[in-house]
């Protein structure tokens, strides 16, 4: 697995300065931003690009990075042990066990941020950051199911 249980979004070349994998990608020109999770790597190319010629470069890059036993992405402090509440520990498994599998088999990925006065809110990463159906998504899928599995919800935002 490339990222166990987590997720990173390389949106230009400053941002991935904790990933060898996300820099070597974007050593690439016709390379626009680099999302990685569990197992698979998402290249966004610029307009102009032809996937004809990028595919194969950038798939060879990837084997070998991960090949060569490299950190993927540089370890960040974990976060304290707080304890929490009932109702943010249910929205974090909701999300988990029924949202995070299928937006990872678009491409993209979902985490919690918060939960304060009945709003939720969810990052949203990957191909899912920016997608036209992710409004609809979140709201008709993902706020449909928080509010009915967890009465304290009253709405679902996305942080983008």
């Amino acid at each position: 697995m490339i990222l166990p249980n987590d997720s990173a979004d390389f949106r230009s070349k400053s941002d991935a300065s904790n990933s060898p994998l996300a820099l070597a990608l974007f050593a690439y020109s016709d390379v626009d931003g680099i999302f990685i999770m569990n197992n698979f790597v998402s290249v966004t190319k610029k307009t102009a690009a032809d996937w004809q010629e990028l595919a194969p470069v950038i798939k060879e890059a990837v084997k070998n990075l991960v090949e060569s036993g490299i950190e993927i992405v540089s370890q960040s402090h974990s976060l304290s042990d707080e304890e929490e509440s009932e109702v943010v520990m249910k929205i974090k498994q909701l999300l988990d066990d029924h949202v995070k599998p299928a937006v990872e088999m678009d491409g993209g990925a979902i985490s919690f941020k918060s939960f304060h006065d009945g709003v939720v809110t969810v990052v949203m990463k990957g191909s899912c950051s920016g997608c036209p159906s992710s409004t609809f998504t979140l709201k008709a899928g993902i706020e449909s199911l928080l509010k009915r599995m967890v009465p304290e919800v009253r709405a679902v935002e996305a942080e983008i």
